[in-house]
């Protein structure tokens, strides 16, 4: 998110986590005119960075400027500069993008550098496609690792996401889906899911 109001409008919906862009290439990268911590967010959502290859200064100094709670690493970060991070006490999840060939035994050495992971679509560029990859693949994952679901995640989805079960789902990560451009989010559309979910069904 990138608007001061659609964020305020956001938070009184009372969401775990809001994500910010800092990645340039994104359409949804906020600029410096934006300072996050100044928004006056309820402390009870954790407010997210989202980071794409991008140094460990960048990262540091804008976990400290905008007051992020969690990160979320959404490039070829390896195992050794996550643990670097997560040694100085920052919440990481880890992103990685997932098709029918996916090797969930990469997994093993990010597991103790990360919190959560967070599973996408596989594309050509660092998520952001609007497409949804085939849940069943998950059946292979050893579900050690809380993790978020993300990729292409609509309204329409809901029935599903309620009739899951046996996986370690964390969060439901929605975006393109609930927006009315990029960067500007669906209130109402959003508050409608969130009304719908069971996520205390799909944890169980």
């Amino acid at each position: 998110m990138k608007h001061p109001d659609n964020i305020h409008q956001l938070a009184m919906l009372k969401p775990d986590f809001i994500g910010f862009i800092f990645y340039e290439k994104s359409k949804r990268f906020i600029d410096n005119r934006l300072n996050i911590r100044e928004l006056d967010i309820d402390k009870s959502i954790a407010k997210t960075g989202v980071f794409v290859n991008a140094s460990e200064d960048y990262i540091l100094k804008n976990i400290e400027k905008h007051d992020l709670n969690l990160i979320q690493l959404h490039g070829d970060e390896s195992p050794d500069f996550c643990g670097k991070l997560h040694q100085k006490g920052i919440k990481i999840s880890k992103a990685f993008q997932i098709d029918d060939d996916f090797d969930f035994l990469s997994l093993n050495l990010y597991k103790k550098v990360c919190d959560y992971f967070l599973f996408d679509t596989k594309t050509k560029n660092y998520g952001g496609s609007g497409r949804k990859f085939d849940w069943q693949v998950l059946e292979k994952y050893d579900n050690e690792k809380p993790f978020f679901l993300s990729g292409g995640i609509d309204l329409e989805d809901v029935d599903a996401l309620n009739r899951i079960s046996g996986l370690n789902i964390f969060a439901i990560d929605i975006n393109s889906k609930f927006e009315i451009e990029a960067g500007l989010k669906d209130i109402g559309k959003i508050g409608m899911f969130m009304e719908l979910l069971n996520l205390a069904q799909i944890n169980s």
